[in-house]
């Protein structure tokens, strides 16, 4: 077995570790589980910079005997069932979720059904269901092979920006004439952006983002208006705003804070591109900010909508995103967790282009 962990007090180091797989046991009621391929993008960053306070380092425990300080980037993907202690889970079915960085996972199935489980294994009991639902691929009408790609990079981020959507109409814009996303170039952004779009309600869209993306951007044809960090202060209007920060930012959330003002209605804290920025700044506005959790919208719109007409409205909408998406995004193929040592610090960093997708293929 192999496992890609990251040092929690120092992001950039990481390490692989090997096991034996001879030495991975599974008792009565749990199911081994070889990952074949996970996406692979800033979202994750994201889950190691909230790794404590949102407990993403909770979810998969390190393995091995130094594993003290380390922990495993929670990532999105593909697997196959290779042993079974469960008789409704065959060996050779496949499942997608929440897995770790890693050629091995022990799972413990519960609440089985046709189409889905969620893994109740004693140490994630507590956290999200959410985050603990895997798809039994097989059982998927709607499913396509051909469509794996697209959808373990994007479905994540996607349904975020559906239910990033939703949050912002169920609050009627909060009173805004203006919504601006900061970091316009992150896939979350452009999720967002298509929804908006697609809504005669919603308000103008601004997009915010760095002068070596702003051609992409532009090229989206989703944001009315674009402007580069440095042009914020001169180009983006004082008039009723909500932002959308997926940037983590603070010395600039704290420039726009200023220079709306009392305009400034509502600042929504969603991703953190721009992590090592991040840090407390006496010009936000707390008050009228907060950190978007995408799982508890997921489950207000179930409960508004009921379950079947939420799933049919966000499966039209990820699929629509995700065509659209083709026509920009570049796959790129790493070979094995080494491949993800290869260009993590480049993500880590922000210099991975945003309209290149990582996929990670653990088993060739």
């Amino acid at each position: 077995m192999q496992q890609f962990q990251i040092n929690k007090s120092n992001l950039a180091e990481t390490k692989i570790i090997e096991s034996d797989d001879a030495e991975i046991t599974i008792d009565t009621g749990e199911i081994l589980v070889r990952i074949e391929r996970f996406g692979f993008s800033a979202n994750n960053i994201t889950y190691a910079v909230a790794g404590e306070t949102m407990a993403y380092w909770q979810f998969f425990k390190p393995a091995g005997p130094d594993g003290d300080g380390w922990g495993i980037l929670p990532v999105w993907g593909f697997g196959e069932i290779i042993h079974s202690k469960v008789s409704e889970l065959p060996i050779g079915e496949r499942l997608f979720g929440y897995f770790p960085p890693s050629t091995h996972l022990v799972m413990k199935p519960q609440d089985i059904q046709s189409r889905r489980f969620y893994d109740g294994i004693a140490h994630r009991s507590q956290l999200p269901r959410g985050y603990n639902i895997y798809t039994r691929v097989a059982s998927d009408p709607d499913y396509n092979k051909a469509g794996d790609e697209m959808h373990m990079l994007l479905y994540p981020l996607y349904l975020t920006s559906f239910s990033l959507w939703h949050f912002l109409k169920d609050n009627e814009w909060f009173g805004a004439e203006q919504i601006v996303l900061v970091s316009a170039s992150s896939k979350t952004s452009i999720g967002l952006a298509y929804g908006l779009k697609s809504d005669a309600e919603a308000p103008e869209i601004v997009a915010i983002t760095s002068p070596g993306n702003r051609e992409f951007v532009n090229d989206l044809g989703v944001y009315d208006r674009c402007m580069t960090y440095d042009e914020m202060e001169t180009n983006l209007q004082q008039k009723a705003t909500v932002i959308v920060d997926m940037s983590g930012n603070s010395q600039f959330l704290g420039k726009m804070h200023t220079h709306l003002s009392d305009r400034m209605l509502k600042t929504v804290n969603v991703g953190l591109t721009h992590w090592e920025n991040f840090g407390p700044n006496d010009q936000i506005n707390k008050e009228r900010s907060e950190f978007f959790f995408a799982p508890s919208q997921v489950q207000k719109s179930m409960k508004d909508w009921g379950a079947e007409t939420f799933a049919k409205r966000s499966s039209d909408f990820l699929s629509s995103a995700m065509q659209k998406s083709s026509d920009w995004i570049d796959l790129k193929h790493l070979r094995g967790l080494e491949g993800l040592s290869e260009v993590y610090s480049d993500v880590l960093t922000g210099k991975q282009s945003p309209v290149q997708g990582l996929i990670v293929n653990v088993v060739d």
